[in-house]
C-alpha cells in the first residue's frame, strides 16, 4: 500500500531545498504551497514571471495535484492559458510519480520560449516600421504613377480652380472700375482741388529766385531797331542784308 503522507512529505522538503527563494507553504492540511518561476532575462534584461499554486489532493502522486496561476507579471491572457495547458499535460503525462518539480521546469521553459517571443515580435514590428518608413520616403519622392485616368482627373480639377480665379479676377476688375471717379466727379467731390493749382502757384512763385548777373550787361548791348532803318521792309527779310 503507498504511502501518500511519506511521498508528499518527501516531495516537500525537497522543493524547499531546491526553490529556497520562492517555495511558500500556504496551509498543511490540506497541503498547500507556491513557488515563483521567472524567466532568463531578455535582450532588455525584461523577464515574465508566474507564482504557481499547487494543493496535493489525498492520494497525490496517483492522482494530479490541483494547480493554478496565483499570480503573474508581463504576460498576456494567451501565456497563461498556454501555461495552464502545459500543466494539464505534464500532470497527465506524469501521474504515478511526483511531478511538482517536472511541472514547475516545463513552466520554467515556457516563460523562456515567452520572452524569446516577446524579442521575436519587437524585432518584427521594428523591421514592420522601417519597411513602412521606407515605403512612404519612396512615395514621397516618387510621387503617384502619371496614368491617362488620374492625368485627366488632374486636368479637369485644375482647368475648374484657374476658372474660379479668372471669374474671381474679373469681378475684381469690374468693381474697382465701378468704384473709380471721372475727373468731374473727384472735382465735385474734393474741393481741395479747386485751389490746388492755385495754391501751388503762389507757393512756386513765392520761392522763384531770380539770378541778377544774367542781366548785368544788357545796358552794354548796341541794338539796333529795324524800324530806324529807312531800307527795312518787313515783308522782305533780305532787305535787312543789303548794306
Amino acid at each position: 500500500m503507498t504511502d501518500y503522507c511519506e511521498e508528499q512529505r518527501n516531495e516537500l522538503e525537497a522543493l524547499e531545498a531546491i526553490y529556497p527563494d520562492s517555495f511558500t507553504v500556504l496551509s498543511e492540511n490540506p497541503t498547500s504551497f507556491t513557488i515563483t518561476v521567472t524567466s532568463e532575462a531578455g535582450e532588455n534584461d525584461e523577464t515574465v514571471q508566474t507564482t504557481l499554486k499547487f494543493t496535493y489532493s489525498e492520494k497525490y502522486p496517483d492522482e494530479a495535484p490541483l494547480y493554478e496561476i496565483f499570480s503573474q507579471e508581463n504576460l498576456e491572457d494567451n501565456d497563461v492559458s498556454g501555461i495552464l495547458k502545459l500543466l494539464a499535460l505534464q500532470a497527465e503525462e506524469n501521474l504515478g510519480m511526483v511531478m511538482i518539480f517536472t511541472l514547475v521546469t516545463a513552466v520554467q521553459e515556457k516563460l523562456n520560449e515567452i520572452v524569446d517571443q516577446i524579442k521575436t515580435r519587437r524585432e518584427e514590428e521594428k523591421k514592420k516600421k522601417e519597411k513602412e518608413a521606407e515605403e512612404a520616403e519612396k512615395q514621397l519622392f516618387h510621387g503617384t504613377p502619371v496614368t491617362i485616368e488620374n492625368f485627366l482627373s488632374w486636368k479637369a480639377k485644375f482647368d475648374a480652380e484657374l476658372l474660379e480665379i479668372k471669374k474671381k479676377r474679373m469681378k475684381e476688375e469690374e468693381q474697382a472700375g465701378k468704384n473709380k471717379l471721372s475727373g468731374k466727379q473727384l472735382f465735385e467731390t474734393d474741393h481741395n482741388l479747386d485751389t490746388s493749382d492755385i495754391q501751388f502757384l503762389e507757393d512756386a512763385g513765392n520761392n522763384v529766385e531770380v539770378d541778377e548777373s544774367l542781366f548785368q550787361e544788357m545796358d552794354d548791348l548796341e541794338l539796333e531797331d529795324d524800324e530806324d532803318d529807312p531800307d527795312y521792309n518787313p515783308a522782305d527779310p533780305e532787305s535787312d542784308l543789303t548794306d
